[in-house]
């Protein structure tokens, strides 16, 4: 368990896919358009069609400032200020599709951009910017009946206090009397029970998926999975057992007495991205009767010797970016397969430890769930 711990270390944490190929870059379109996470209004962050991003901010007084994103290691993309105070500047090469968090770094401070959103992650309120995917039609928001998300407290007595989740119900919920099956999707370190909606988008996800007919209906719940702080490089410090007795013990109780939810262990599945995938394998492996799937999305693998003797479940989803270690995630489903176990293994083509892996994953994942 140690050994798989630490290698769940190097993906614990949130990291941004701003990668490019060391050859001649071709030269920069200038059909650059406003990011979509953009505040109303606002022209910059922009994005052009070969996904470069361009910043304009205004510091008059500033003497430097950089974006967190586009050169990685070298600091960042600096950029350059013209004589009205404005500091403009461009990747030095496309970023990753989809989703990424940044921030600014003014004469040493941190800050976020003015001009765009903000969403948790990295353990702050970062500002954000979309990289349009070549395939993002599966994510957008579109003309279909559309499910609800909502916001619930529920008691806690195991940490004295009431917790928050979000809770997506699908389309026409409100209106009858079926109940449900249920998906409990945790968020990765530095983030929180926003993540999915906000930056994976899971609801449009879902809607789209049963407007199209691919899928058949369910509740997905979103809670906090920190329930010890852990800072960055002190994973092993992480005990499940507080947020276990959370998930387990009050939330699931809670949500089945709240909603209209099939409460068997064949209608309930648990995943998570990177360090939510590691709470996901460790709780099913302590709770095999609770959960019937499970779903590791950049977040480790199960072995056969992991799922010996325990009720078995009725799939195993592992999921990573190609950019990330896809040999694991294939061969752990190969060896899974071998060992009469239904595991299915996902590659996210060009991406890294980032959201357009997980919003992949969890369309690829979600019609082979509560079969």
């Amino acid at each position: 368990m140690k050994k798989q711990c630490l290698t769940l270390l190097v993906t614990a944490s949130l990291t941004i896919g701003a990668t490019w190929a060391q050859v001649d870059m071709p030269a920069v379109k200038d059909d650059f358009k406003p990011s979509e996470l953009n505040q109303p209004g606002q022209e910059y962050p922009q994005v052009n069609s070969q996904g470069y991003a361009r910043f304009r901010i205004k510091a008059p007084q500033a003497d430097s400032v950089r974006v967190s994103l586009g050169l990685g290691g070298r600091g960042g993309t600096r950029l350059t200020r013209d004589a009205e105070g404005f500091f403009t500047g461009t990747t030095e090469g496309p970023l990753d599709e989809g989703f990424h968090y940044y921030h600014l770094n003014v004469d040493g401070g941190t800050f976020n951009d003015p001009g765009t959103l903000n969403y948790y992650g990295s353990v702050r309120w970062e500002s954000g910017i979309e990289i349009p995917a070549h395939d993002q039609d599966f994510y957008q928001l579109k003309n279909v009946p559309h499910g609800h998300v909502q916001q619930v407290l529920f008691p806690s007595k195991s940490t004295g206090t009431s917790r928050r989740a979000f809770v997506y119900t699908p389309p026409g919920y409100e209106k009858g009397s079926k109940r449900y099956p249920v998906l409990y999707l945790q968020h990765g370190w530095g983030e929180d029970e926003t993540a999915w909606s906000n930056q994976g988008r899971a609801n449009l996800i879902m809607d789209n998926l049963i407007a199209d007919g691919k899928i058949e209906p369910f509740i997905i719940v979103m809670t906090y999975g920190m329930t010890n702080e852990v800072k960055f490089g002190k994973i092993r410090e992480f005990r499940i057992e507080p947020f276990q007795a959370v998930l387990v013990d009050e939330l699931i109780p809670y949500v089945d007495a709240t909603f209209r939810t099939l409460a068997s262990r064949d209608k309930r599945a648990m995943a998570g991205l990177s360090m939510g995938g590691m709470e996901t394998r460790m709780i099913t492996v302590n709770k095999p009767d609770v959960f019937g799937y499970y779903a590791l999305l950049s977040g480790g693998v199960y072995s056969p010797e992991d799922l010996k003797d325990k009720t078995k479940p009725k799939l195993v989803f592992l999921s990573a970016g190609s950019k990330e270690k896809p040999d694991g995630v294939r061969n752990a489903a190969t060896a899974l397969k071998a060992a009469g176990y239904n595991a299915v293994s996902y590659v996210s083509e060009g991406t890294a430890h980032e959201f357009l892996t997980w919003r992949r994953s969890l369309y690829q994942m979600a019609p082979l769930l509560f079969k």
